[in-house]
């Protein structure tokens, strides 16, 4: 672990001096020609994965690849020699980001490792610590703790945007996030270290990691209120005022945002910290962050582009999809703007796009519209987004609007479902999701597959989980590890398998499957609290399951 983390800040760290000169240097996006000669093997992921990311591929069946290798340390340097500054390297596009001069960039162009090279037009030296309001943050009838307080409703006002899902009934379950981790990718987090609401992220260490992209610092509680507003809708536990969709899992908090200028470089920044939080074991990835048009002399996307396969940040999205995590995107608020259309990442095929409605189900003016330029249906999903209830950098609830919000109360509940049924993979678990919208039988492009609820999910099991008919009565409580089997296994001697977080075995148990339930006996093992798998093998038929202690 610790050597993991020593690659990481090299590599966050990496850079040298720009020689003086007085062209202004601009940033740039290098790509490699290959990896060859690195010094890191796919046969030894441990040296530049995290034990909890390549847990998390396991349990997916999900191999490492070359796509994973850092960049040939030996590529970075030549291009150092240059007399390049280099920001960050990036393993899923083979590519450097270096801020060079032209006469540096075109010495880096003729390196012999080089394919090409791509301008971000970022011009170094602007200013990055703006703190902004956004436009879907159109900030209305701010309420104080002490009125809300009276309410007779431990989630405050926040009680609806919640319902709606059927959070409360999967909290009440005791699914709020345990032992899963959310990365939050964001224009900034301003206060939240001082918020009372976020004060249980720091006493129970649910905060694992932070990081700014855009300045290459580890303070993210600056340049933006935005991401304090959506992180409140998922982390926030302050009984009798408001409690987020997954208030209890871990969280990462990385600003690749810079509200200053809308540039390709964010795109980039996003791509460097989908890794890092690949990198650092996180299971979900949430995004209230879109891109389509940008300032001179970046060049806009078209609509024609929002086909899942052609922007930065679109392929970024993708990759991190392979990698295993759940990534979730708000899907944009251009609804009654020009524009009208979907955003990037939103159009990207391996994520969960979320639109807005309001309390009454209906569609916000200015939740964006698919489909995605290939005709695939787009948003995936809705959730409330129209007057959300979110907090403010004094630790207020404010009236909210946005896709930024409906974005990551969906990715709260898609966190708890998913620690509730965690045999499935992130892919399975977004067509679960949309199968259980209230317009799964026709979805649209402008509800998607409407609004997903934990009801029809229990309503839904026997047919959407019958692919390998085994549950864990979840979370574990007590010494008992009950196993629920369907008829698939019944008559068969079983092996079940212990692990721990990291896929290490701990104890292996023989079964004979007579009955629908099972138990184990976990006392001997004084698990500690957190989280586990249960392996069941009988035959070519192989379930993982992870399972909470508490």
């Amino acid at each position: 672990m610790q050597r993991l983390f020593l690659f990481l800040l090299l590599v966050i760290a990496s850079a040298t001096a720009v020689a003086q000169t007085t062209e202004t240097p601009r940033k740039y996006l290098i790509y490699l020609n290959d990896k060859a000669g690195t010094p890191y093997s796919i046969q030894q992921p441990e040296q530049f994965l995290s034990a909890k990311s390549i847990a998390r591929r396991t349990r997916q069946q999900i191999s490492v690849t070359t796509r994973d290798l850092p960049v040939n340390p030996a590529y970075v340097q030549n291009i150092k020699a240059t007399g390049a500054l280099v920001w960050y390297t990036s393993r899923w596009f083979n590519a450097v980001v270096v801020q060079a001069t032209e006469a540096q960039l075109e010495q880096i162009n003729n390196l012999n490792i080089v394919k090409q090279s791509r301008s971000l037009n970022r011009v170094a030296g602007s200013s990055a610590e703006l703190t902004y309001s956004t436009p879907d943050s159109d900030t209305t009838a701010v309420t104080s703790k002490s009125s809300v307080q009276a309410l007779n409703n431990m989630y405050g006002r926040a009680f609806h945007q919640a319902d709606m899902l059927g959070v409360t009934e999967l909290h009440a379950a005791g699914f709020r996030g345990e032992g899963m981790t959310i990365a939050v990718l964001d224009a900034g987090f301003l206060a939240v270290n001082i918020i009372a609401a976020f004060s249980h992220l720091y006493q129970n260490n649910q905060l694992r990691g932070t990081f700014d992209f855009v300045t290459k610092k580890q303070d993210v509680y600056t340049a933006s209120s935005h991401g304090t507003a959506v992180l409140s809708t998922m982390a926030a536990y302050e009984p009798g005022f408001m409690i987020g969709t997954a208030y209890k899992a871990n969280y990462l908090l990385l600003r690749t945002e810079d509200a200053a200028s809308e540039h390709n470089i964010e795109e980039v920044n996003w791509l460097i910290a989908a890794e890092y939080a690949d990198s650092a074991g996180a299971d979900v990835l949430n995004s209230s962050l879109g891109y389509s048009s940008f300032d001179p002399p970046s060049q806009s996307y078209s609509y024609e582009q929002m086909d899942g396969n052609t922007t930065i940040v679109t392929k970024a999205a993708d990759f991190a999809a392979a990698t295993g995590m759940l990534v979730v995107t708000s899907a944009g608020n251009e609804g009654n703007k020009a524009w009208q259309h979907i955003t990037a990442p939103a159009d990207a095929d391996s994520v969960l796009a979320v639109g807005a409605v309001d309390s009454l189900t209906n569609i916000a003016s200015f939740s964006s519209r698919g489909p995605a330029s290939d005709g695939r249906v787009k948003p995936d999903v809705v959730a409330l987004g129209q007057n959300t209830y979110v907090l403010n950098t004094a630790g207020n609830l404010v009236r909210s609007n946005g896709t930024s919000f409906s974005g990551p109360i969906m990715a709260g509940f898609a966190t708890i479902l998913w620690q509730g049924y965690n045999s499935k993979t992130n892919l399975e678990l977004i067509q679960f999701i949309r199968q259980s919208g209230d317009r799964a039988s026709a979805p649209d492009n402008i509800y998607g597959y409407g609004i997903p609820s934990y009801k029809r999910v229990v309503t839904g099991l026997p047919n959407l989980f019958a692919n390998d008919g085994v549950q864990v009565v979840n979370p574990v409580a007590g010494n008992e590890l009950v196993l629920l089997l369907s008829e698939l296994w019944h008559g068969q001697k079983a092996e079940v398998q212990l692990l721990d977080a990291t896929g290490k075995a701990l104890k292996t148990y023989s079964i004979q499957v007579t009955a629908d339930r099972q138990t184990i006996d976990l006392q001997p093992l004084a698990l500690q609290k957190g989280m586990y798998l249960c392996k069941v093998r009988s035959g070519k038929q192989v379930a993982t399951i992870r399972f909470v202690k508490l």
